[in-house]
């Protein structure tokens, strides 16, 4: 019994010092997922787009045209969150330091 204590304590301190050793997922780090993921939108969407023109579909060039937009719309306001994250985080930097 108090071998497998001795062994579960070992391994609570070690996974402890490993889990506190990996970064946490901060808001910067998901801004910059979002706007990944809003740029391959933008990516499939000027696809969509490109084979609608390609094949003289115009009612669903139009869909994808409107959908292209919004995909812009959306990354600009995820790209702007996310300098306001990063402006934020070095002015409590700056004033941490003071």
């Amino acid at each position: 019994m108090k071998l497998q204590t001795l062994a579960f304590a070992t391994l609570l301190a070690f996974g402890g010092s490993a889990f506190a050793q990996t970064p946490a997922a901060g808001p910067v780090k998901t801004d910059r997922e979002a706007v990944k993921a809003d740029t391959q939108a933008m990516k499939a969407d000027r696809q969509k787009l490109k084979a609608d023109h390609a094949a003289g579909n115009k009612d669903a060039a139009k869909a994808d045209a409107a959908q292209l937009k919004t995909d812009r719309e959306k990354r600009k306001a995820d790209v702007a969150k996310l300098k306001a994250d990063r402006k934020a985080a070095r002015e409590a930097k700056a004033a941490a330091k003071k």
